[in-house]
């Protein structure tokens, strides 16, 4: 906990002369809650975005309840019919339908349906319906 607190007083002293530097208070912020929901439990599993058929990043969470989905600096390219899949592989062969993908850039959330097996389903997929391809996947671990 010191370390995290030193490291944190750290970046303020060193970037507080900076005054136009949003991105750099957005970064630690980001740290910030990240580091808390890894301290209190609050974060199941997560991982980051590959790319897949189109560039696609940013990092999908679950909550410790295994209800809710998170999207965090989510970006990947604009399609047609993108859907978010829970899914066991990166061709969808078996899924979960979380519905439409709320937008190619971003923070979003998805609800889980109850008693899903995250163990099976451990690829997040954004999938295009039209093409039969994925955009990019994350894998949670």
């Amino acid at each position: 906990m010191m370390k995290k607190i030193a490291v944190l007083a750290l970046f303020a002293l060193i970037f507080s002369n900076c005054s136009g530097n949003d991105e750099m208070v957005t970064i630690v912020e980001q740290m910030e809650i990240e580091d808390d929901n890894t301290m209190n439990g609050s974060t199941f599993v997560m991982g980051d975005f590959v790319n897949g058929a189109h560039p696609t990043s940013g990092k999908a969470s679950v909550n410790s309840d295994k209800t809710v989905l998170t999207f965090t600096n989510f970006k990947t390219d604009n399609g047609p019919k993108l859907l978010v899949y829970l899914s066991t592989d990166v061709n969808s062969t078996e899924f979960v339908n979380l519905g439409d993908l709320k937008g190619i850039s971003g923070d979003f959330t998805y609800t889980i349906p109850e008693n899903i097996d995250l163990a099976k389903y451990k690829i997040v997929n954004i999938w295009c319906v039209d093409f039969s391809v994925s955009f990019g996947t994350s894998e949670l671990k």
